[in-house]
């Protein structure tokens, strides 16, 4: 299950919390005529539409009322969604960008500040804290870009634009059920142009499927209770299938004969005795680990340059983010606060 929109949108969000949100966030001129004027149906009418299928699913009027009061499209969630660029960086420079000295150093300042409710949360949901202080760190460098759009009114935009108006509708009604609950209130929740939320940046059916509610004051709280966000984070890998017993994975050095075979045959899955036989080895040359882990290959970079032997929890990240350059970031950011620990 994936809390993000999809691929693309994810992408964005990853790059601009991941220090690189130049790449798209640029000035632009505005056309005078709206940008769903193209659209059948008025803003007001589709919204009562949606208030009746709210409150037909126990959303009150008040709360409905509250959270779209002032809410118009949003122009600018309409342009970021439909100028998102291609994506053409490679692994070696999305990892000097994303898993940086800087963001490495802070990693392990965080785990250090936070090791007593970090091993808590370790110890209830089974996921080691190095991967949750990386996650965290990539997702909104350890919160402090929580994206500053209204959720309610970047979703009512996309949901009213009509491309994936399904998908978005339906996250839009999550979100004002998250208000309904109490977690937040509409004016205070804030998240990205895509309506990901909060320090762990989960969209709302995310939110409403694995946050969590650690310090137990009635509110699972994932835009400033470290502990809820924490506890989130463990929770969605824990709930996925994340495994505390083994790593994410690691990089190797693949022989020539191979690399066209693991282009082609991106899921084949072996035993790391069975990989060493093929000639696959650590990157520094040396012998595979003697855990016999399955394992299958991953060369992201349209199969040229590095190789990796990914677990089963490099495909639980993959299941947070579907992008093989994010998983391999949380993975190496994870590994270089191992070597601090």
């Amino acid at each position: 299950m994936n809390h993000q929109p999809n691929l693309k949108d994810k992408w964005c969000a990853s790059l601009r919390y991941g220090a690189v949100m130049a790449v798209f966030v640029m000035v632009f001129q505005f056309i005078s005529a709206p940008v769903m004027a193209s659209q059948s149906q008025s803003f007001e009418a589709w919204r009562a539409e949606l208030r009746t299928e709210a409150l037909s699913k126990g959303i009150s009027d008040s709360v409905f009322d509250t959270a779209f009061s002032g809410v118009q499209p949003i122009e600018r969630v309409i342009e970021l969604d439909r100028r998102q660029p291609e994506f053409t960086m490679t692994l070696e420079t999305y990892l000097s960008k994303v898993v940086s000295g800087t963001r490495v150093k802070k990693a392990r300042q965080k785990l250090a500040e936070h090791k007593q409710i970090l091993a808590e949360v370790s110890e209830k949901f089974g996921v080691q804290p190095r991967f949750i202080v990386a996650l965290w760190g990539i997702e909104t460098n350890f919160g402090q870009h929580t994206g500053g759009f209204s959720v309610i009114a970047a979703l009512a935009t996309l949901a009213y634009d009509g491309r994936r108006s399904a998908y978005f509708r339906g996250e839009l009604l999550n979100a004002l059920q998250i208000i309904q609950e109490g977690h937040i209130t509409a004016a205070a929740m804030k998240g990205s142009w895509a309506g990901a939320m909060g320090q762990s940046q989960f969209m709302p059916s995310s939110f409403l499927n694995y946050a969590f509610d650690y310090d137990q004051d009635g509110k699972r709280d994932i835009w400033s209770t470290r502990k809820d966000v924490f506890a989130s984070i463990a929770n969605y890998l824990s709930s996925v299938g994340w495994r505390d017993d083994i790593t994410w994975g690691r990089e190797v050095s693949v022989p020539d004969t191979l690399q066209g075979k693991a282009l082609s045959d991106k899921k084949t899955v072996k035993r790391l005795s069975d990989w060493q036989k093929l000639g696959v080895r650590r990157a520094d040359g040396g012998v595979l680990p003697k855990r016999d882990l399955n394992a299958r290959l991953v060369v992201p970079d349209r199969g040229k340059g590095r190789a990796f032997l990914a677990y089963a929890n490099y495909d639980n990240i993959l299941k947070w983010n579907r992008s093989n350059f994010f998983a391999i970031a949380v993975g190496n950011l994870a590994d270089q606060i191992d070597a601090f620990e």
